[in-house]
């Protein structure tokens, strides 16, 4: 498995602790693998929960109505490489 960037590491306890993930780990995650559906099993509820957290810990707005909201969701790489882009904290 691929050694997660410190932004993923960050961002993978965000993830882990925003949606009371018990039984998943830091090294649980796959930063290339789906977040929604095979993946992690995330729903749109999750996606909600995230983008708050988010919000509040980088300063990152993530709207349901923006075009890539999927893309930004792909992956926990894809999800951080935004946060990155688009952080003001």
């Amino acid at each position: 498995m691929a050694t997660l960037s410190t932004l993923e590491q960050e961002v993978g306890r965000l993830i882990i602790e925003t949606l009371h993930l018990d039984g998943i780990s830091l090294d649980d995650l796959d930063p290339q693998a789906p977040l929604f559906g095979d993946g992690l099993g995330l729903d749109s509820i999750d996606a909600l929960e995230l983008a708050l957290a988010v919000s509040q810990r980088y300063g990152v707005t993530i709207s349901s109505q923006d075009p890539n909201v999927r893309a930004i969701f792909g992956s926990l790489s894809a999800f951080c490489a935004h946060i990155a882009a688009h952080r003001v904290r």
